[in-house]
C-alpha cells in the first residue's frame, strides 16, 4: 500500500508538471505573438469602413501593411471618433488609424509619427442649392463629425472670419452626408479626398464650395510613454520605406480615384 501510495502521488505530481508545462507554453505563445491595438471608426469611407464583416479602407490597409512589416498583428477596436480618441487617452489602445490630423493641441498629449497622408478641409453642399461660395453660407447650417479636426477647423474659420456659419455636429459621416444630401443642412465639411471618394461611390448629389479652409497633415498618434516613443520610431522607419517604394501611393490611388494623398499639398 505504501508503494502504491507513493506511485499515485508521483503520478499526480508528474501530471501536474505536464499541465503546468502546457500552460506555460501556451502563455509563452500568446505573449510571444506581437499584437498592436489600433482604434478606428469603421464608419468613415473610404479610410475606414466595413463590407460585411470585413474592415477595409485606406487607413486600415496602410496600418496593416506597416504592422505586417514590423511583425505585428493588428487588433482593431471600433467606436465613434470621440470614443477611439478617448480609448487612446486612457491607454486602452496603442494608436488611432482614422485620418487623425496633427495639431498643436494634440501634440501636447501625443507623440506623432511622420505623415502618411495629407488632406484639405473643404465644404460641400447640395448640388441643386444656390450656395456657390463660402460667403453664401452665412446664417446657414454646416455639419461635421463630432471631435474631428475638420469640425474644429470650421469652428476656427467661423470665429476668425466672422463667417456666421451655424456648426452642427454628428456622430458619423453618414449622418451629415444624408442631411446635406436631403437639404436638412446647407453644408458639410470633411477632407477633400474623402469627399471625392464618397460622392463617387455613393452617387451623392453634392458639389464643392470654395477652396479648402485648411490643409492638414495626417499621422498616427501614440501615448507619450517609452512604449509610444518606440512605436513612433518603428512606424517612421516603415512609413519612409512605403513612401519610397510606392506602397503608400498605390494604396491611396486604390481608394481615392487614382489620387495620391500621400504627398504634401503645396
Amino acid at each position: 500500500m505504501k508503494k502504491l501510495s507513493i506511485f499515485i502521488v508521483t503520478a499526480i505530481l508528474l501530471l501536474g508538471l505536464v499541465g503546468c508545462g502546457s500552460k506555460t507554453a501556451g502563455n509563452s505563445s500568446e505573449s510571444g505573438s506581437k499584437v498592436i491595438k489600433i482604434g478606428t471608426t469603421g464608419q468613415s469611407y473610404p479610410n475606414s469602413y466595413k463590407e460585411g464583416d470585413k474592415l477595409k479602407g485606406f487607413d486600415v490597409e496602410v496600418t496593416e501593411e506597416v504592422a505586417k512589416r514590423l511583425g505585428y498583428k493588428v487588433q482593431w477596436s471600433l467606436s465613434d471618433f470621440t470614443g477611439i480618441m478617448g480609448q487612446l487617452e486612457s491607454g486602452k489602445i496603442d494608436s488611432v488609424a482614422n485620418a487623425v490630423a496633427v495639431t498643436d493641441q494634440r501634440k501636447q498629449k501625443y507623440y506623432f509619427t511622420d505623415a502618411y497622408s495629407y488632406a484639405g478641409a473643404q465644404i460641400v453642399t447640395n448640388k441643386n442649392s444656390s450656395i456657390n461660395s463660402l460667403a453664401d453660407l452665412r446664417g446657414k447650417s454646416v455639419g461635421g463629425v463630432l471631435g474631428s479636426n475638420n469640425t474644429k477647423d470650421l469652428e476656427e474659420y467661423n470665429n476668425q472670419k466672422k463667417a456666421g456659419i451655424i456648426v452642427k455636429t454628428y456622430e458619423t459621416r453618414e449622418g451629415a452626408e444624408n442631411d446635406v444630401s436631403q437639404n436638412r443642412i446647407q453644408g458639410y465639411i470633411n477632407s477633400k479626398p474623402f469627399l471625392i471618394a464618397a460622392i463617387k461611390k455613393k452617387n451623392l448629389p453634392l458639389k464643392f464650395v470654395g477652396d479648402p479652409i485648411k490643409y492638414e497633415t495626417i499621422a498616427y498618434p501614440f501615448a507619450k510613454t517609452q512604449k509610444g516613443k518606440e512605436f513612433v520610431q518603428k512606424f517612421n522607419t516603415e512609413i519612409k520605406k512605403m513612401h519610397q517604394d510606392g506602397t503608400l501611393k498605390k494604396i491611396s490611388q486604390k481608394y481615392f480615384n487614382n489620387e495620391d494623398i500621400s504627398v504634401e499639398i503645396k
